[in-house]
């Protein structure tokens, strides 16, 4: 037996995405979007109301990064998420956040977490929030790295966002082989 919910946000994992990018001044700001993901093979699609800050400022430099949450900054992660970047100027550096600005787009790489996609604007939709941007290049941390030079989940230690219990949890164990494990079915 099912129990029915209605119409809700739920699916799991929802990814914790940080969003980054500078402002009019140059000084980097960022906010937690949970609402997003891969739509094509070098696109990612996000909701994100007009009103924040950090879709301002994708709107004026037409470049933002997407870094991964991660376990070791849980708190920091959803501080970005919590306070506005209108009302709170330095909430980058009240998070314990520090940039590097990356060398493909006009925004900055968050050096606390290690994986981060960097991204054009694509387009925005105002009505919908739907905010599309074009991945131009993926950056990683080697300390997240495996032998074979491969990002390694289990030391990037990824978040994902529970929306029925509002909790963030850490993604698990390998629980099978992608384009392989299905072929003893065929």
């Amino acid at each position: 037996m099912r129990k029915n919910f209605g119409a809700k946000p739920y699916t799991y994992p929802q990814p914790v995405l940080i969003i980054a990018t500078y402002d009019e001044n140059g000084a980097p700001d960022a906010m937690n979007a949970a609402w997003g993901g891969i739509s094509d093979d070098t696109q990612i699609s996000m909701c994100l109301s007009a009103g924040h800050k950090t879709v301002k400022n994708i709107q004026a430099r037409k470049a933002f990064t997407v870094s991964m949450a991660d376990a070791a900054h849980v708190a920091a992660c959803d501080y970005v998420g919590i306070v506005s970047g209108n009302k709170v100027p330095d909430k980058f550096e009240k998070a314990g956040f520090h940039a590097t600005k990356s060398e493909f787009v006009d925004a900055p790489l968050i050096d606390e977490l290690p994986m981060a996609l960097e991204c054009t604007l694509v387009s925005y939709d105002p009505e919908t929030c739907r905010l599309v941007g074009e991945i131009v290049n993926v950056s990683a941390d080697e300390r997240i790295l495996d032998e074979n030079g491969k990002i390694d989940p289990a030391k990037l230690e990824p978040i994902t966002f529970d929306p029925v219990n509002n909790v963030y949890l850490k993604l698990g164990e390998k629980v099978g082989n992608a384009f392989k494990d299905g072929m003893q079915l065929k």
